[in-house]
């Protein structure tokens, strides 16, 4: 059986491998070999450079996918943390760095965890895939081409949830409030159309807007952020200025949605020679395996109620493989699973490590819950698929 050291020390590796966004070739070629050496029965990359290793099954059941991400976020500075970002270190029965939490200790304990099904000489009831993907920080490239062309009847997405199990999150929608004045030097106020005035009165404003509270994901939200304007010179009226919107969002709104809701709260505080507009913006990427895609600043929510016979079946495998069973939630940020879902996929969560962690100089994973995560995948590659069929095929 595969051993929780062995383990520990994948884990040491994968943070030793940085892998920002759009530069994730070393680890993508570090989880492939892994995979090889355990047993998979296939390993393979698709067009965006994204990790696919399969476990083939019995025919028995549906099929299931495991998920994380290859990408991390940056360290920032080396000296407020700890110990060494990218060393891995294990201290007290806890490795320390960036990824510990997101995604690397996630993504080895689901590849350790379908390790000790195929160890142990069993084959899962259905195809088992196991899949690690790109970009997931920066909009969710390597989840946008997998949602085409992978089709799984099931799908765990492995970020931190504590052991516990998700069953959804709030999307994310980023939008530009777009406000066009007249230039002018700054003790000129008569002259110049200043746009901060617009945005000033728009943000004073942007509570009145009524958003959606849902049942299961909680209240929509929208929180500026950023804002940037055309000038670099403080004795200057700008002649543009955009303001960024982070928008959380639950099910039946996008970006569209949003955009309608905004936009006449915006006009509406235009002033005499100025014009505004709330945009959605659209980015650019390029996967390190060459994949060009064009796609807007928008994670769908993902929303499966608590009684969903995925969750519970999901629960009640865990509960068997742990001992209890672990209690069920939502995560606060958004996820791949949201496009996963979008597609028409069944998505839930589960995953070792405390999100609260993820993207903090104190990012760091304890071995005792790596442990508990391995053996939670391992149950759910061996029984999830079954008993979520047995479920869905009771007489309604």
């Amino acid at each position: 059986m595969p051993s929780t050291d062995k383990c520990v020390g994948f884990l040491q590796e994968l943070i030793q491998t940085r892998s920002m966004s759009g530069e994730e070739g070393e680890i993508a070629s570090l989880v492939a070999s892994q995979m090889s050496e355990l047993g998979y029965d296939e390993v393979s990359s698709d067009d965006a450079g994204n990790v696919i290793g399969l476990v083939r099954g019995l025919g028995a059941a549906p099929t299931t996918m495991f998920n994380t991400h290859l990408d991390h976020v940056d360290a920032g500075d080396p000296s407020d943390w700890p110990h060494d970002p990218f060393g891995g270190e294990v201290h007290d029965g806890v490795v320390w760095g960036r990824g510990a939490v997101d995604i690397k200790g996630p993504l080895a304990a689901q590849v350790f965890g379908v390790a000790r099904l195929i160890e142990s000489g069993d084959r899962p009831p259905g195809d088992v895939y196991v899949t690690s993907v790109v970009q997931e920080e920066v909009g969710g490239l390597g989840a946008r081409h997998m949602a085409e062309t992978l089709a799984p009847d099931l799908i765990m997405i492995g970020e931190p949830s504590r052991n516990e199990v998700r069953r959804g999150h709030r999307g994310r929608v980023e939008l530009q409030a777009h406000v066009r004045g007249r230039m002018a030097h700054a003790s000129m106020t008569s002259i110049g159309r200043n746009p901060l005035e617009v945005i000033g009165r728009f943000l004073s404003k942007l509570n009145e807007i009524e958003l959606p509270d849902d049942p299961n994901l909680g209240r929509s939200t929208v929180a500026p952020t950023l804002i940037r304007t055309d000038q670099t010179s403080a004795n200057v009226i700008p002649g543009e200025v955009v303001l960024t919107l982070d928008c959380r969002t639950v099910a039946g709104q996008n970006s569209r949605t949003l955009s309608d809701a905004l936009g006449p709260l915006l006009s509406e505080c235009e002033i005499e020679g100025t014009a505004s507009q709330i945009c959605i913006p659209e980015e650019d990427k390029v996967s390190y395996a060459g994949l060009e895609m064009t796609y807007s600043a928008e994670h769908p929510a993902l929303s499966l109620s608590a009684d969903h016979m995925a969750v519970q079946t999901a629960v009640q495998v865990l509960a068997g493989a742990l001992g209890s069973e672990p209690p069920v939630g939502v995560w606060d940020f958004a996820t791949d699973g949201g496009h996963f879902a979008e597609a028409g996929r069944t998505v839930v969560g589960f995953g070792p490590g405390d999100d609260r962690l993820a993207h903090t100089v104190s990012e760091h994973i304890h071995i005792q819950e790596l442990e508990i995560g391995i053996r939670g995948n391992e149950a759910l590659a061996r029984n999830w698929a079954t008993q979520f069929a047995a479920k869905d095929l009771r007489p309604k």
